[in-house]
């Protein structure tokens, strides 16, 4: 683990520390694309963005069951509303941060958003739905014909999860209430926002697994975000050169 941190160490200045909780994954990720982000990403700029949660509510009628972090009892019909709601929320704050030209300004906007706890929590529903979102491509591509992604596979060859209604029920659901972001998702995860996730993963030291890339074989003009591990389950940042700050 030591010989692990002092190979990070030749490129990053000092770690930025991640809450700890069943989030991290998504709470880093989303930290840094939005942190180093310039442009408002294209599949977010469509009309059919906002009109996913209604779309796939029309035709998958078991989305209803979604639970929400802050309203577990919320009303079946009115999940559609509350998750298009937190897909705006995403789409104008990634806009507003994009625009943001200084980087320590920037900065500084990512650490407000972050510590407002109902905003925080509204992005990574948002991020749940759109790999949601994502898996059901995915399993649709496979059902016909279609080439997909190796872990697309091994997405639904777990026990747990032989289709996106098992996923959201066993895996998603319970993201931020008792479980964290599997390896296999944090592909989907990478697919879902279309950034390359780039991590160290320091037990695997000296070892080809040391810098893993989700996904393996990732587009060319996909960003690249950076984050480190100590157990694949707990995420911090590697900070190029000066905050040591909590998130």
């Amino acid at each position: 683990m030591r010989k692990g941190y002092e190979a990070v160490a030749q490129k990053f200045a000092s770690v930025r520390q991640v809450r700890g909780d069943n989030y991290c994954a998504l709470r880093a990720t989303l930290f840094q694309a939005l942190s180093q982000a310039t442009q408002l990403p294209c599949w977010m700029q469509t009309e059919n963005f906002t009109m996913l949660p209604e779309n796939l509510v029309s035709r998958y009628d078991w989305i209803k069951q979604w639970q929400l972090k802050q309203k577990p009892s919320r009303r079946m019909g009115e999940i559609s509303d509350e998750i298009k709601e937190y897909l705006m929320l995403l789409r104008k704050k990634w806009k507003c941060i994009s625009d943001i030209k200084g980087p320590a300004e920037k900065q500084e906007a990512c650490d407000k958003l972050f510590k407002n706890e109902d905003e925080e929590y509204s992005l990574y529903e948002a991020l749940k739905f759109l790999m949601l979102n994502t898996a059901i491509e995915l399993y649709n591509n496979e059902k016909n014909g279609r080439r997909v992604p190796v872990f697309s596979r091994l997405l639904f060859a777990r026990d747990t999860c032989s289709n996106p209604c098992q996923l959201m029920h066993n895996h998603l659901n319970p993201i931020g209430h008792s479980g964290g972001l599997e390896q296999v998702e944090m592909f989907l995860l990478a697919y879902a926002l279309q950034y390359t996730i780039q991590v160290y993963r320091l037990y695997k030291y000296s070892t080809d697994e040391f810098i893993t890339l989700y996904p393996n074989d990732p587009e060319e003009d996909w960003p690249v975000v950076t984050l480190i591990t100590e157990d694949d389950r707990h995420y911090n940042i590697p900070v190029r050169m000066y905050q040591e700050t909590m998130l």
